[in-house]
């Protein structure tokens, strides 16, 4: 019988009432053996359970447990999945990851493509990497929603790019999904000459069948880094596809949202920033369903920043300079907004500084891959003030390090400054250059917000 090792136990929990403590294991609820955290959350749902639990010292003890539907027994286990993380089998030919210098911590090269982590995280899988077994728990657990990487809906091309060829048979489960009502949303990483152009119409036009139960997909460019050699030959998208592709993608929007109340398809906010339009407002986006792909973030900064600055009231009598580092791509914007913010507040000078990314290679714009050697190289020197400001993306989630490991401390100490993660949101923003709070004015201050995005 598999067990599974609890690591932790909260303070006031079910748990604790039960005594169970770290080190104790679980073997089943009701009798069934649990194979991994999907088991666990499913049968942990019953308002009356039964839970086998073997102590450290290997006495069994079955407890009955009367509680609330969903209330959890606040346990937690040293595998995060209880079990293990499964690893894609694809060779996609726009994958980041292949795309990564030599040399770094080794966790950076996993590739995950585990249905599980779409369930609890958001992830996006390609529905290639896993079981019949696998794919009918979902369904038997109605595990909603589902985040699918599509690419195309042609099944050729879809083997092509994954470069497996059980690539486009995998496409018949978004059928199954549909079945079942399992809310999904999809992805689409646009490449040049690949799954653009008549290819991403037919790929709108096949997965439109799925509303609204598939409620969103969205399209982001591919990102191309410096180390590509032996790769698939890629090019980025020029300003001519990027408008075309927005043309494509809104003319969808105005088609089905007459028919579902969705406008389902959605650029992701580097075709508009490329393109040089102006974004969506926010009733485009259906409620920012895809933000984490890049899908609304601009937009929604934007709002809150200048609600935000609503709030504050005009004057000449506050002073305060401080350095904002970003990424090339959304500088422009954020250059627009600290301009409004100054003309409010004269005293106030925020420094922007638009970091070119020479780790991955200057394709690579957006803030979120960022390193922290970079910021070293190009802002020391520089007139920063009394602190720098950064988005908490360009941190690992719950750290503070960069992708390239250097810490937090170590920019502080090269810049002489305090450097500041941002939780990624106007308001935010315009909070913490207006009214500093104890967090910007300590040196080697992190504080560790949950992941958020922003471009």
């Amino acid at each position: 019988m598999k067990k599974h090792r609890i690591s932790r136990v909260a303070p006031g929990s079910i748990g604790e009432e039960l005594e169970i403590r770290p080190g104790d294991h679980i073997l089943s609820i009701g009798g069934q053996e649990i194979e991994d955290v999907l088991d666990y959350e499913f049968l942990c749902r019953e308002e009356e359970i039964e839970l086998l639990v073997e102590t450290a010292e290997g006495e069994q003890i079955l407890f009955e447990i009367e509680k609330d539907e969903d209330e959890d027994l606040g346990l937690s286990f040293e595998e995060g999945l209880m079990d293990e993380y499964r690893s894609c089998r694809n060779k996609c030919i726009f994958c980041f990851i292949d795309q990564m210098p030599p040399g770094m911590r080794e966790t950076l090269y996993f590739k995950d493509d585990d249905a599980r982590l779409s369930f609890l995280q958001g992830n996006y899988i390609t529905l290639t990497n896993m079981s019949d077994h696998e794919f009918d728990r979902i369904i038997r657990y109605h595990l909603s929603p589902i985040n699918i990487s599509v690419h195309t809906m042609n099944p050729d091309l879809r083997c092509r790019m994954l470069h497996n060829r059980f690539a486009g048979d995998a496409l018949k489960r978004l059928d199954t999904l549909y079945e079942h009502g399992i809310t999904m949303n999809g992805q689409i990483v646009l490449c040049p000459g690949w799954n653009d152009g008549a290819e991403l119409e037919y790929t709108i036009e096949q997965l439109s069948r799925y509303l609204p139960v598939m409620e969103s997909v969205s399209v982001v460019p591919v990102g191309l880094t410096k180390y590509r050699e032996g790769l698939a030959p890629l090019r980025l998208l020029t300003k001519e596809e990027a408008a075309r592709t927005i043309d494509v993608i809104e003319k969808w929007q105005r088609k089905l949202y007459p028919l579902h109340g969705l406008h389902f398809i959605h650029a992701s906010d580097e075709f508009y920033l490329l393109a040089d339009r102006p974004l969506p407002e926010e009733d485009r986006y259906d409620g920012y369903l895809q933000l984490e792909n890049g899908v609304g973030m601009m937009r929604l900064f934007m709002d809150q920043f200048r609600e935000e600055l609503k709030h504050h009231k005009p004057s000449s009598r506050k002073k305060r300079k401080v350095a904002i580092a970003c990424g090339r791509l959304p500088a422009p914007v954020m250059q627009e907004l600290l301009g409004e913010l100054t003309a409010r507040f004269p005293g106030v000078e925020p420094l922007l500084y638009p970091i070119r990314n020479d780790f991955f290679g200057e394709t690579i714009t957006v803030s979120g891959l960022v390193t922290g050697g970079d910021l070293i190289a190009q802002l020391k020197g520089k007139d920063l003030g009394d602190t720098v400001y950064i988005p908490l993306t360009m941190l690992r989630a719950g750290e503070d390090v960069f992708l390239d490991d250097v810490h937090v401390s170590d920019v502080e100490d090269a810049l002489g400054v305090p450097v500041v993660a941002l939780d990624c949101d106007g308001i935010s923003m315009v909070k913490s250059i207006l009214k500093p709070g104890p967090g910007d004015v300590r040196s080697r201050l992190f504080r560790a917000y949950e992941s958020g995005g922003a471009p």
